[in-house]
Protein backbone atom coordinates (compact mmCIF):
# COMPACT_ATOMS: atom_id res chain seq x y z
CA UNK A 1 0.00 0.00 0.00
CA UNK A 2 1.41 3.17 -1.02
CA UNK A 3 2.30 5.95 1.35
CA UNK A 4 0.13 9.26 1.05
CA UNK A 5 3.26 10.88 -0.51
CA UNK A 6 3.88 8.19 -2.44
CA UNK A 7 0.40 8.34 -4.52
CA UNK A 8 1.05 12.04 -4.30
CA UNK A 9 3.89 11.88 -6.37
CA UNK A 10 2.27 9.05 -8.40
CA UNK A 11 -0.72 11.47 -9.26
CA UNK A 12 1.28 14.45 -9.69
CA UNK A 13 -0.72 16.26 -7.25
CA UNK A 14 -1.22 18.09 -4.44
CA UNK A 15 -4.11 17.34 -1.91
CA UNK A 16 -2.83 16.20 1.52
CA UNK A 17 -2.09 19.42 3.12
CA UNK A 18 -4.57 19.63 5.85
CA UNK A 19 -5.71 23.34 5.40
CA UNK A 20 -8.74 24.25 6.56
CA UNK A 21 -11.54 26.05 5.07
CA UNK A 22 -13.11 29.11 6.58
CA UNK A 23 -16.81 27.95 6.83
CA UNK A 24 -19.51 30.72 7.01
CA UNK A 25 -22.41 28.40 7.59
CA UNK A 26 -23.28 26.19 9.64
CA UNK A 27 -24.45 23.46 7.17
CA UNK A 28 -20.71 22.77 5.55
CA UNK A 29 -18.75 20.88 7.00
CA UNK A 30 -14.39 21.71 7.42
CA UNK A 31 -12.81 19.58 4.16
CA UNK A 32 -10.84 17.16 4.72
CA UNK A 33 -9.49 14.31 1.75
CA UNK A 34 -10.49 10.88 1.88
CA UNK A 35 -6.82 9.12 2.96
CA UNK A 36 -5.65 7.39 0.17
CA UNK A 37 -5.48 4.07 1.88
CA UNK A 38 -9.13 4.32 2.23
CA UNK A 39 -9.86 4.74 -0.87
CA UNK A 40 -7.69 1.52 -2.05
CA UNK A 41 -9.98 -0.92 0.57
CA UNK A 42 -12.93 0.86 -1.26
CA UNK A 43 -11.86 0.02 -4.63
CA UNK A 44 -10.93 -3.36 -3.80
CA UNK A 45 -14.81 -3.76 -3.42
CA UNK A 46 -16.52 -1.39 -5.44
CA UNK A 47 -15.29 -0.88 -9.18
CA UNK A 48 -15.65 1.98 -11.61
CA UNK A 49 -16.01 1.60 -15.49
CA UNK A 50 -15.22 3.98 -18.05
CA UNK A 51 -18.45 4.82 -18.48
CA UNK A 52 -19.67 6.20 -14.77
CA UNK A 53 -19.29 9.93 -14.28
CA UNK A 54 -18.66 10.17 -10.32
CA UNK A 55 -19.55 13.68 -8.76
CA UNK A 56 -17.73 14.34 -5.78
CA UNK A 57 -19.77 16.59 -3.41
CA UNK A 58 -17.22 19.09 -1.46
CA UNK A 59 -14.26 17.34 -3.53
CA UNK A 60 -11.81 19.94 -2.30
CA UNK A 61 -8.80 19.87 -3.85
CA UNK A 62 -9.72 17.05 -6.31
CA UNK A 63 -7.72 13.93 -4.79
CA UNK A 64 -10.82 11.40 -5.56
CA UNK A 65 -11.32 12.68 -9.34
CA UNK A 66 -7.95 11.83 -9.96
CA UNK A 67 -7.74 8.63 -7.85
CA UNK A 68 -10.37 7.54 -10.03
CA UNK A 69 -9.51 8.40 -13.10
CA UNK A 70 -6.56 7.17 -12.59
CA UNK A 71 -7.35 3.68 -11.98
CA UNK A 72 -10.84 3.39 -14.18
CA UNK A 73 -10.76 6.57 -16.87
CA UNK A 74 -13.83 7.34 -15.75
CA UNK A 75 -15.71 10.89 -16.13
CA UNK A 76 -15.39 12.92 -13.06
CA UNK A 77 -16.59 16.25 -11.63
CA UNK A 78 -15.59 17.61 -8.34
CA UNK A 79 -18.31 20.32 -6.60
CA UNK A 80 -16.43 22.31 -4.20
CA UNK A 81 -17.90 26.08 -2.74
CA UNK A 82 -14.65 26.81 -1.48
CA UNK A 83 -13.06 29.37 -4.02
CA UNK A 84 -9.35 28.62 -3.09
CA UNK A 85 -9.85 25.25 -3.09
CA UNK A 86 -11.20 25.36 -6.12
CA UNK A 87 -8.46 27.01 -7.82
CA UNK A 88 -6.13 24.16 -6.01
CA UNK A 89 -7.92 21.81 -8.15
CA UNK A 90 -7.60 23.45 -11.64
CA UNK A 91 -3.63 23.68 -10.42
CA UNK A 92 -3.71 19.42 -9.55
CA UNK A 93 -5.70 19.12 -12.97
CA UNK A 94 -3.07 21.04 -14.98
CA UNK A 95 -0.45 19.28 -13.53
CA UNK A 96 -2.10 15.80 -13.71
CA UNK A 97 -2.29 16.04 -17.34
CA UNK A 98 0.98 16.31 -17.60
CA UNK A 99 1.40 12.74 -16.10
CA UNK A 100 -1.26 11.28 -17.49
CA UNK A 101 -2.66 13.17 -20.94
CA UNK A 102 -5.01 10.54 -22.20
CA UNK A 103 -8.26 11.32 -21.47
CA UNK A 104 -7.66 13.59 -18.66
CA UNK A 105 -10.19 16.06 -20.54
CA UNK A 106 -12.67 13.63 -18.54
CA UNK A 107 -12.41 15.31 -15.36
CA UNK A 108 -14.32 18.61 -13.79
CA UNK A 109 -14.45 21.08 -11.63
CA UNK A 110 -17.60 23.67 -10.53
CA UNK A 111 -17.27 26.15 -7.74
CA UNK A 112 -20.42 26.63 -6.54
CA UNK A 113 -23.02 24.87 -3.77
CA UNK A 114 -24.37 21.47 -3.87
CA UNK A 115 -27.59 22.25 -3.86
CA UNK A 116 -27.06 24.25 -6.66
CA UNK A 117 -25.44 22.19 -8.82
CA UNK A 118 -27.52 21.09 -12.11
CA UNK A 119 -27.09 17.32 -12.10
CA UNK A 120 -25.88 15.76 -15.81
CA UNK A 121 -27.88 13.29 -17.59
CA UNK A 122 -24.39 11.37 -17.56
CA UNK A 123 -23.98 11.52 -14.36
CA UNK A 124 -24.49 8.26 -11.93
CA UNK A 125 -21.92 7.63 -8.94
CA UNK A 126 -22.37 10.28 -6.15
CA UNK A 127 -19.90 10.78 -3.27
CA UNK A 128 -20.23 12.32 0.08
CA UNK A 129 -17.74 12.63 2.56
CA UNK A 130 -19.60 13.91 5.40
CA UNK A 131 -19.97 17.41 3.19
CA UNK A 132 -22.92 19.34 5.06
CA UNK A 133 -25.35 18.57 7.10
CA UNK A 134 -28.55 16.57 6.21
CA UNK A 135 -30.59 19.61 5.80
CA UNK A 136 -28.31 20.21 2.48
CA UNK A 137 -27.73 16.39 1.52
CA UNK A 138 -32.09 16.12 1.24
CA UNK A 139 -31.51 18.84 -1.00
CA UNK A 140 -28.86 17.28 -2.76
CA UNK A 141 -30.54 14.03 -2.71
CA UNK A 142 -34.35 15.93 -4.67
CA UNK A 143 -32.08 16.95 -7.21
CA UNK A 144 -30.15 13.34 -7.82
CA UNK A 145 -34.09 12.06 -8.33
CA UNK A 146 -34.99 15.06 -10.17
CA UNK A 147 -32.43 14.18 -12.65
CA UNK A 148 -33.59 10.70 -12.86
CA UNK A 149 -36.48 11.32 -13.35
CA UNK A 150 -35.63 13.68 -16.64
CA UNK A 151 -33.45 10.82 -17.43
CA UNK A 152 -33.27 7.71 -15.94
CA UNK A 153 -30.17 5.32 -15.35
CA UNK A 154 -28.54 3.10 -13.07
CA UNK A 155 -27.44 5.31 -9.76
CA UNK A 156 -24.91 5.00 -6.64
CA UNK A 157 -24.98 7.10 -3.55
CA UNK A 158 -21.32 6.52 -2.37
CA UNK A 159 -20.82 7.21 1.56
CA UNK A 160 -17.19 7.84 3.40
CA UNK A 161 -17.78 8.43 7.48
CA UNK A 162 -21.35 8.77 6.72
CA UNK A 163 -23.47 10.93 9.30
CA UNK A 164 -25.79 9.15 11.21
CA UNK A 165 -28.81 11.35 10.20
CA UNK A 166 -28.11 10.67 6.20
CA UNK A 167 -28.68 6.67 7.69
CA UNK A 168 -31.38 7.91 8.78
CA UNK A 169 -32.35 9.74 5.94
CA UNK A 170 -31.96 7.00 3.45
CA UNK A 171 -33.37 3.92 5.19
CA UNK A 172 -36.53 5.83 5.59
CA UNK A 173 -36.87 6.36 1.89
CA UNK A 174 -38.61 4.49 -0.13
CA UNK A 175 -36.52 5.31 -3.33
CA UNK A 176 -32.90 4.25 -1.51
CA UNK A 177 -31.71 0.16 -0.40
CA UNK A 178 -28.34 -0.42 0.98
CA UNK A 179 -26.16 -2.30 -1.25
CA UNK A 180 -22.69 -2.88 0.11
CA UNK A 181 -20.87 -1.77 3.06
CA UNK A 182 -16.99 -1.86 3.49
CA UNK A 183 -16.06 -2.20 6.88
CA UNK A 184 -12.58 -0.29 7.75
CA UNK A 185 -12.63 -0.56 11.31
CA UNK A 186 -9.06 -2.59 11.19
CA UNK A 187 -7.58 -0.10 9.31
CA UNK A 188 -8.37 2.87 11.60
CA UNK A 189 -8.38 1.62 15.26
CA UNK A 190 -12.10 0.13 15.25
CA UNK A 191 -13.65 3.24 14.55
CA UNK A 192 -17.12 2.39 14.01
CA UNK A 193 -17.27 5.84 11.55
CA UNK A 194 -14.74 4.42 9.44
CA UNK A 195 -16.58 2.87 6.57
CA UNK A 196 -17.95 3.10 3.05
CA UNK A 197 -21.74 2.63 2.33
CA UNK A 198 -23.59 2.38 -1.36
CA UNK A 199 -27.09 3.08 -1.21
CA UNK A 200 -28.76 2.28 -4.80
CA UNK A 201 -31.19 3.77 -6.56
CA UNK A 202 -34.74 1.82 -6.64
CA UNK A 203 -36.98 3.60 -8.20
Amino acid sequence: MLKEEQYEAKLNISTSDQQLSVISSFHYHRYEPTPYRALDELFKHYQLSPSDHLVDYGCGKGRLNFYTHFHFQNAATGIEMNKQFYQQALLNADSYKMKKAKSSGKIHFECTLAEDYKILPSQNRFYFFNPFTVQIFIKVVNNILLSAEESWRDIELIFYYIDSDYVDFLEKHPCFELKQEIDLSALFKKNQFERFLVYKLVL
